[in-house]
């Protein structure tokens, strides 16, 4: 019988999600014009079936402090385009080589190596035009948009997401201790996480206390993500996750499971959950889909 609890999530994010994905079509133009096939292939990664988490924590982040998600939906899309700009990267021949994502092929499978990486670099630099439009932003006071750009970018820069990506690419295939695979998850996934948490706080209104308690929730989540990833690939399955699995031992990928055991990650994912609900103990019943997000880390199969 499915927990009660998890079914007023799904509803919780299938309708953010929706929200999230309208307004992704909305701010990207349909391709035409000779640059036609590049505006393809961004479309083409941006709406693959992706779960949306990164801009519902932003949303609910907001909510969680007062706001609302038309507060922050261009940020929340915004986020969804750094996101997918990496995956896209990733998937490449000269990254992880993957020809798979969400069960469909990969962007350069389909576009081409070269169209794929102008897609990504597209999708990465339109999310920052996206942030500093006038017209979709004019409730925001100019500084309070600035410290949300710099957040998100230094979450995604060689400070956190590209910086854990190039320690992976280098340690793959070595033997490492734990400071090093946190170091990579921390960077390469928990950081935009918890940079989409942060940035709705910031926006929903929240105060210094509830910026740093929804931050710190956000870093343990992240990182709780990417271990639940890492257990998946060796536990899920790869249809209902669209990618085989298997594919992190085969390229010897610095995971936890590589270098704690499948036991100890599951023991250290399961703390870092109930560590970022605590943190929520402040927070009334606004903030129970982040709640429920956190909890739902340990549950998902893809």
């Amino acid at each position: 019988m499915e927990n009660e609890d998890f079914s007023g999530l799904k509803a919780y994010l299938a309708e953010k999600r929706a929200l999230v994905d309208e307004a992704l079509t909305g701010y990207l133009p349909e391709p035409k014009g000779p640059a036609a096939n590049l505006l393809r292939a961004m479309k083409y990664s941006l709406f693959a079936g992706g779960k949306r988490l990164r801009p519902i924590l932003c949303i609910a982040a907001a909510e969680a402090v007062g706001g609302s998600d038309r507060d922050v939906l261009p940020v929340a899309c915004a986020l969804e385009m750094i996101h997918t700009y990496s995956l896209i990267h990733d998937d490449l021949p000269v990254m992880d080589d993957d020809e798979l994502r969400r069960g469909k092929p990969t962007s350069h499978k389909v576009f081409g190596e070269a169209i794929a990486l102008l897609a990504g670099d597209g999708l990465l630099t339109e999310a920052f035009r996206l942030m500093s439009l006038p017209e979709l932003t004019e409730h925001v006071p100019p500084l309070l948009l600035l410290e949300v750009i710099r957040l998100i970018a230094g979450a995604a820069g060689y400070g956190g997401m590209v910086g854990g990506q190039v320690v992976d690419i280098e340690q793959e295939g070595r033997e490492v201790d734990i400071p090093v695979v946190q170091f990579i998850h921390t960077h390469k996934t928990a950081a935009l996480i918890a940079a989409s948490v942060g940035a709705g706080a910031l926006l929903g209104g929240g105060n210094k206390e509830e910026r740093t308690a929804l931050t710190d929730f956000g870093e343990k989540i992240g990182l709780a993500f990417q271990i639940s990833d890492d257990i998946l690939d060796i536990e899920g399955d790869s249809e209902a996750m669209g990618k085989r699995t298997g594919a992190d031992a085969e390229k010897g990928k610095i995971t936890y499971p590589s270098v704690v055991g499948l036991t100890r990650s599951k023991e250290i994912q399961s703390a870092l959950v109930q560590s970022a609900v605590d943190r929520l103990g402040g927070f009334d019943h606004r903030a129970d889909p982040l709640r429920e997000i956190a909890r739902y880390i340990i549950e998902r199969k893809k």
